[in-house]
């Protein structure tokens, strides 16, 4: 009997879960070759920012988005409240702290190639110091940049 109501169990978590997951899609595939990806910037500059999947302001919903930061960008401390957000160096390297404030002496080198996750509200810093950097981010929205002081938002060369 115990054996019988686990399968049940399991059978209805697979349908809930597989109706939440499709719920989630576009109903249709999603196919952008290279030079499809145009990444726009806000008004004042970089980074410049494109959306490949998903509307990151919606709660729950999936995303997947590019950052391409110029040769030079800081980003002062700041955090995401996402519960889930993944990041993929895809070319550059990025220099990335941990903290509420910025501290050269805390950067690592996250080489093209690097995976890394960043846990809910964690503070952090990044620099693109040798060049041209491009993110790969995938999360769940909605998501939000904030900034932890008063520092500029819009970054600095």
């Amino acid at each position: 009997m115990a054996a019988r109501l686990t399968c049940l169990a399991l059978a209805f978590g697979a349908v809930v879960f597989s109706a939440l997951a499709f719920g989630q899609g576009t109903g249709t595939g999603v196919l952008k070759l290279p030079q499809d990806v145009e990444f726009k910037g806000p008004l004042t500059g970089p980074p410049e920012i494109v959306f490949l999947y998903g509307d990151p302001t919606k709660p729950g919903a999936f995303f997947v988005s590019r950052v391409r930061f110029s040769a030079g960008w800081k980003d002062p401390p700041h955090w995401y409240a996402n519960e889930v957000r993944t990041v993929v160096v895809l070319s550059g390297t990025l220099y990335y702290g941990n903290g509420d404030k910025w501290d050269e002496s805390k950067l690592k080198a996250y080489p093209a190639g690097t995976f890394y996750s960043e846990a809910p509200k964690a503070p952090h810093f990044i620099w693109a110091k040798d060049g041209e950097v491009i993110l790969h981010v995938t999360g769940v929205g909605p998501s939000g940049k904030t900034y932890i002081s008063q520092q500029s938002t819009t970054g600095e060369r």
